[in-house]
């Protein structure tokens, strides 16, 4: 092999040598970019997980806080000896975001009388104006405070609730909401008659204006802890669980 021969085969070597070396280096790139992808997905997708744990419904518990009606219109529910915190819930059963703040923190709630944890202080009210809203509205108030029983109460509440129509159209009939009561388990004497002749909506629409003004609800939901009003705390369950307990010590 001559000595032109020899150097063409160095430099071919040589060549080859630096392109493996090069491919090798690409890898060990490429190797550590997907790490690095890998670990941000995972940590992204961690605090994603997280979120959607924070923000989960509880389940409710079978053994509700001792629930009482009040004359007022306002039902208490709380384990004897409990005053403190307060959480004072200001709904209106025809009002979506109520009865999804229900579906959502409801549990949470409940969950805490039953630890005796708070004491809670529901405030069914009327917060429409005027038109078909209202209407169904102070019907399905009105209804409500034909139970006397308070687990009834909440049985029939949470059916209320459950059984919401849109607000563009008449619902909360006298008949569903007699029906409602019997699926819901209200078995006070009276209970049709009471719903049918709306005999509380009067007192329901004075409580309602009474607690609006003294209260200065602006919208419903609004839960008040201890006097101020929670923010968008009240739709995270354990946000809404660990701004209780944190009133409590």
């Amino acid at each position: 092999m001559g000595k032109a021969a020899r150097d063409q085969s160095a430099r071919d070597r040589i060549k080859a040598q630096r392109e493996a070396e090069r491919k090798q280096e690409q890898r060990k790139r490429m190797t550590t970019i997907a790490t690095v992808v890998v670990v941000a997905l995972a940590a992204v997708g961690a605090g994603w997980w997280y979120s959607i744990q924070s923000g989960q419904s509880e389940e409710t518990t079978t053994a509700l806080a001792p629930i009482t009606v009040q004359s007022d219109g306002s039902v208490v529910m709380a384990k004897a000896g409990v005053d403190k915190p307060v959480l004072d819930v200001y709904e209106d059963f025809q009002c979506p975001i109520c009865r999804e703040l229900d579906k959502t923190s409801g549990p949470t709630v409940k969950n805490l009388a039953a630890e005796g944890k708070v004491k809670v202080v529901y405030h069914p009210i009327t917060i429409f104006g005027e038109g078909v809203v209202r209407d169904n509205s102070v019907r399905a108030g009105a209804a409500a405070r034909c139970v006397p029983d308070g687990r009834q109460w909440m049985a029939y509440h949470d059916k209320l609730f459950e059984e919401q129509p849109p607000e563009t159209v008449e619902g909360f009939k006298t008949g569903e909401l007699v029906e409602w009561g019997k699926e819901a388990g209200v078995t006070a004497p009276g209970f049709e008659q009471c719903v049918t002749s709306q005999q509380h909506a009067k007192a329901h629409a004075d409580y309602s204006n009474a607690q609006i003004e003294s209260a200065q609800i602006q919208g419903t939901p609004t839960l008040k802890l201890n006097g101020t009003a929670l923010g968008n705390e009240a739709f995270n369950p354990s946000q809404l669980r660990q701004a209780i307990l944190d009133a409590a010590k």
